[in-house]
């Protein structure tokens, strides 16, 4: 416990060296690059990182680092920090306050501990194994929702579906009382305060999805790929979150079907 008290203090401490990295480029003239794969980065996303892994190099050198902007160090460490500056640079970008810095901790691969924090309205979400979600402080939970047929599921964007994945999605959607697009991480955190029911996500990162498991099970809910197995490291980037087992259930016989 004095071991995750001390990750919590570090993880605390990065979100707050992100946020105030962030909050001086929003909706401020801002030059916009493009990565390889054609997704946007900025100065503000490098600044954030950079202030992150410098607090990880000081508080805990040996630990492992794996960032979307500057890449991994020392990935095989039993501790892995994962980290997203900007998830949603698309809406930092265009003055949408819908993204939010991702922090994680992996240990053998798995996540132990999450932080969502979205440093505009100063909302963050904090998860960690064997503890309760918080959000601003205060414990949270999942809503029940005992059928696909009642569910709101949101997905970051219907681009990230590709291959046989479209038609698997679009099970889910049909299935679904209300799909929604483009909150990014966001979305993962009001699920956690039991507004929406699912997430459904393809072609994702590690940075993208380790914050979420420790935060959306400590609500209550469940955090899965697409076959029903534990989030890790290893991965491949099909998300399947749920706010209730029975739901999240349902969707995975659609999403095998």
């Amino acid at each position: 416990m004095v071991e995750t008290d001390q990750f919590l203090a570090l993880a605390i401490d990065l979100a707050d060296a992100a946020g105030e990295a962030i909050r001086p480029y929003f909706r401020r003239p801002i030059a916009v690059d493009d990565k390889p794969d054609l997704s946007p980065v900025t100065a503000a996303d490098r600044a954030a990182e950079a202030a992150m892994r410098q607090l990880i190099a000081k508080r805990f050198p040996a630990h492992g680092i794996i960032g979307e902007e500057f890449g991994a160090e020392r990935e095989g460490a039993d501790f892995i920090w994962v980290l997203d500056p900007i998830d949603g640079t698309k809406s930092f970008i265009s003055g949408v306050p819908l993204f939010g810095t991702l922090i994680a901790l992996a240990h053998h691969g798995r996540p132990i501990l999450g932080i969502i924090d979205q440093p505009i309205s100063r909302e963050r979400w904090i998860g960690a194994a064997g503890r309760a979600t918080t959000f601003n402080g205060n414990p949270v939970r999942t809503r029940p929702c005992a059928a696909l047929a009642a569910a709101t599921v949101f997905s970051t964007s219907p681009d990230m579906f590709v291959g046989a994945d479209v038609a698997a999605h679009a099970k889910i959607a049909a299935a679904a009382k209300l799909l929604r697009y483009g909150a990014d991480c966001y979305a993962y955190g009001i699920l956690a305060l039991g507004f929406i029911d699912l997430v459904v996500e393809a072609s994702n990162k590690p940075y993208d999805f380790c914050a979420m498991p420790p935060i959306v099970e400590g609500a209550g809910g469940i955090a899965s790929d697409w076959r029903g197995a534990p989030l890790s490291l290893a991965s491949d980037g099909r998300v399947l979150v749920a706010g209730d087992q029975r739901a999240h259930q349902q969707a995975l016989q659609l999403l095998a079907a």
